[in-house]
């Protein structure tokens, strides 16, 4: 059978951070760069979690950026001593990581705002890796930042949203996948066959099994993922016909 998201560009993600590893925090970020990429029609093809150790991250960094076509990262550019992130990418790419006036400039007017210092703290969110473009941050204003095919973003949900949102405009996608899912109140020993001979019939689409249990009994939800509407719908119905 064939993948329909073999055709569709690639992504994958990095999240880093000791507080995701250690269970103290938990990442919402995958969720959705994941449902936001499906709907640009772009794979999300693998995720990664790494500490905030630098070599860990240079090493994930170059392994995801030559094996895919966009990466994204999550975590590590805030203003504290464990915010390693851009001198790992900068090391990544072998490029020198300084404070950039135009990320200085966005800080400075956002604190002066406040009426607040843009102490030393605060200043190392500025420091940007040379060659990289700024990603707009409309919530906190510390910036992003994309070098080569890799996107840097902050781990904070509502910021890494926001710049999701920004980043995408820019990407290539492919054809959107249509998907549906229905429900079989059959355990999956026995929808096996005849699924199975449903999926070799729509060699273009995806079909993916996923069991339940519910109140002491058995059941599977199918989903059918392919890029053609038209398929997708023909393949659902023969399908509920198969286990009415």
């Amino acid at each position: 059978m064939t993948d329909p998201t073999d055709t569709m560009p690639t992504a994958a993600m990095l999240v880093i951070g000791d507080e995701i590893l250690s269970g103290r925090t938990r990442d919402a970020n995958m969720h959705h760069l994941a449902g936001a990429l499906t709907e640009a029609g772009i794979t999300l093809s693998e995720v990664r979690i790494v500490s905030d150790d630098h070599d860990a991250i240079v090493a994930a960094v170059r392994a995801l950026s030559d094996k895919w076509d966009t990466v994204f990262t999550s975590g590590g550019i805030g203003p504290t001593h464990d915010d390693i992130t851009a001198d790992a990418i900068g090391a990544a790419f072998g490029v020198t990581v300084d404070v950039r006036d135009d990320a200085r400039a966005l800080l400075q007017a956002h604190y002066d705002r406040q009426g607040s210092d843009l102490n030393a703290a605060r200043l190392r969110m500025a420091r940007i890796p040379d060659g990289a473009t700024l990603i707009e941050n409309p919530v906190s204003i510390a910036p992003g930042f994309t070098l080569g095919n890799v996107h840097v973003m902050a781990g904070v949900p509502k910021v890494f949203q926001a710049m999701v949102a920004s980043v995408l405009p820019t990407l290539t996608g492919g054809v959107p996948l249509t998907s549906t899912s229905t429900r079989i109140d059959k355990g999956e020993g026995d929808i096996a066959g005849p699924l199975g001979d449903l999926a070799a019939q729509f060699p273009d689409l995806s079909m993916g099994s996923y069991p339940f249990q519910k109140d002491g009994k058995f059941g599977a939800n199918i989903v059918i993922r392919g890029q053609d509407p038209d398929r997708v719908a023909t393949a659902t119905a023969q399908l509920e016909t198969l286990f009415p």
